[in-house]
């Protein structure tokens, strides 16, 4: 855990740009607001305490008149309330979902730009784990628990001002004969009330530090569950297959014990703190009256007053338990947080891991040639091994190259043509003006409509009908024509093969002029997929192609479409 100071200034540092960004003159605006109405809150909260004095001084006077007038005060302090109360919440939580917006916004651009999101997976950090947790939950978190405790803490900080000076005035003059000595003490009250709140503050904080660390773990444990149970919902189809049911509730049932086991960590850290903070609460309400009840009996102060000072002292006592009272806010913020900047610093790893000098890494630039060329190429692991090295060729438009040797390492070619595989030296020129349409073992698919799915990443109405039914009769899918604008989970409801098909549709629909067929018709046999490059090379014969699968033997019917090899 990141010591106070330096996790503070990291937290704004990340998120205190949102008072400066393009909305700053509304999110300062409600920023007063809210400070403003704070102020106001204070000030009805005072006025409480004023009127709590008239009423009890009624009642022991006995006036009706009094009686009458208070409850006249009391209908208005109750409406001006509600609305006070009812508008701090509304700019409150306009300000939490808009700060909440802007850094999720943020951290999300980080996350996924150019490949991010794959390439901070290969490095060796913390942080990146559950990315999804991280930023859809622990964000909330960050930038709602932020408001909400400073608005919290700015509130008490008010009242302990208010308050102090209520119940100085209050105490008077107690003289204290100490071994015959008369010793006048001014404010005695409001001395008691800081000795006595500082004192069960800083117990209340040493006894709730195990929560911290157990709120932490325990929303560790909580995140891998989830991605557990997404990972088995996302394939479910290949676990039922194989019947590894058995094996995945063994797996769910072990996560699921860690999240037990950090719960009833936190619940042993709760435990201390409502075992200390229930007796503290039961003291707070009965210690002020006694506190002052003698004063009363010997007629030195009034009922109201008595009344008003057992409230001021328990506000300015309040005011100053603030820290044991958001022991646990703090303790869930702080964790969220931290799971939020590690996150970022995973992302400012991989960016200055990328940023190296250019001897270390693989130079992807663009060329003056509609030629794609591999100079001195070397593929290397993160730890330095190398995986590929004197890769030396040309690549033309209209040719058609077969890649052999492993076909993780042509992957590994194809990542590095993307740029998301810079570990290594060379430098790959791209063709100028011409994009890569890389074709990889399963098409994404994303949840919608088919129509939406096979356009991707393009909109729907940027193909006509009657090209897209084309396509779809070219790589025999003519039965989807009829689910063209039915909706469903694409990648669940249809078998591979029909999903490899769809990615030469999409293909067929873009009309690249270079195309990466990484396994891309690995479901059908070697026959079948000769025929599906057969295809591509007739519907585009200008088209520069390059192959990876596994299905090619160096003289085998596959490798026969191809004009010439790359092997690795």
């Amino acid at each position: 855990m990141q010591q106070p100071m330096n996790f503070l200034s990291k937290f704004i540092t990340l998120a205190g740009p949102f008072w400066n960004s393009e909305n700053k003159a509304v999110i300062r605006g409600q920023s007063l607001t809210l400070v403003a109405l704070t102020i106001l809150q204070i000030g009805l909260a005072v006025v409480i305490n004023e009127w709590n004095a008239a009423l009890f001084n009624a009642l022991e006077q006995r006036s009706m008149p009094g009686l009458l007038t208070q409850i006249s005060l009391l209908a208005l302090i109750f409406m001006v309330s509600m609305a006070v109360t009812a508008t701090h919440l509304m700019i409150k939580r306009r300000l939490q979902i808009s700060w909440r917006s802007w850094l999720t916004t943020k951290v999300t651009e980080q996350w996924i730009h150019k490949g991010r999101h794959y390439q901070v997976t290969h490095i060796q950090s913390a942080g990146h784990d559950n990315p999804d947790g991280r930023i859809a939950e622990d964000i909330a978190i960050a930038t709602e628990n932020a408001i909400g405790l400073c608005h919290s803490l700015f509130y008490s900080l008010l009242m302990l001002i208010s308050f102090t000076q209520i119940l100085w005035t209050l105490s008077g003059t107690v003289t204290l004969n100490l071994i015959g000595v008369p010793i006048p003490i001014v404010g005695h009250l409001v001395w008691i009330a800081i000795v006595y709140a500082v004192s069960a503050s800083t117990l209340g904080w040493w006894i709730g530090q195990p929560l911290t660390i157990a709120t932490n773990e325990k929303q560790n444990a909580e995140a891998n569950y989830r991605f557990g149970l997404v990972k088995v919902r996302e394939n479910s189809q290949a676990i039922a297959l194989i019947n590894g049911e058995n094996n995945e509730k063994i797996r769910l049932s072990g996560l699921l014990n860690a999240v037990v086991g950090t719960f009833n960590q936190q619940t042993q850290a709760w435990k201390q703190i409502m075992l200390f903070t229930s007796g503290y609460s039961v003291l707070s309400m009965a210690f002020p009256i006694l506190l002052s009840s003698p004063r009363y009996i010997l007629g030195s102060i009034t009922l109201g007053a008595l009344m008003q000072s057992a409230q001021a002292f328990q506000q300015m006592a309040s005011a100053l338990s603030w820290p044991v009272d958001n022991m646990a806010g703090v303790a869930q913020w702080r964790a969220s947080v931290e799971r939020v900047l590690s996150l970022v610093q995973a992302l400012d790893d991989l960016k200055q891991e990328i940023a190296r000098p250019d001897p270390q890494r693989i130079v992807v630039e663009k060329g003056a040639f509609s030629i794609l060329s591999f100079e001195h190429l070397c593929i290397r692991k993160l730890n330095d091994d190398v995986i590929a090295q004197n890769i030396n060729a040309d690549i033309k438009l209209g040719e058609r190259v077969l890649i052999l040797g492993d076909a993780a390492t042509g992957a590994k070619l194809f990542k590095a043509i993307a740029g998301l595989w810079p570990w290594g030296n060379g430098r790959i020129v791209l063709p100028d003006g011409d994009p890569m349409f890389f074709m990889p073992p399963l098409p994404y698919l994303p949840d919608g409509t088919l129509r939406e799915a096979i356009c991707y990443p393009a909109a729907p109405a940027f193909f006509n009908q009657k090209l897209l039914q084309q396509s779809l009769k070219r790589a025999d899918l003519s039965d989807l024509i009829e689910q063209l604008d039915q909706q469903d989970t694409w990648e669940k409801v249809l078998s591979r093969e029909q999903q490899q098909r769809l990615g030469l549709v999409r293909l067929l629909l873009n009309r690249p002029k270079w195309i990466l067929l990484q396994e891309a018709f690995d479901a059908l046999d070697a026959t079948g997929e000769a025929e599906m490059m057969r295809m591509i090379f007739e519907e585009l014969p200008d088209a520069g192609v390059l192959t990876v699968t596994n299905h090619c033997a160096p003289e085998g019917e596959c490798a026969n479409v191809h004009q010439r090899q790359l092997i690795l």
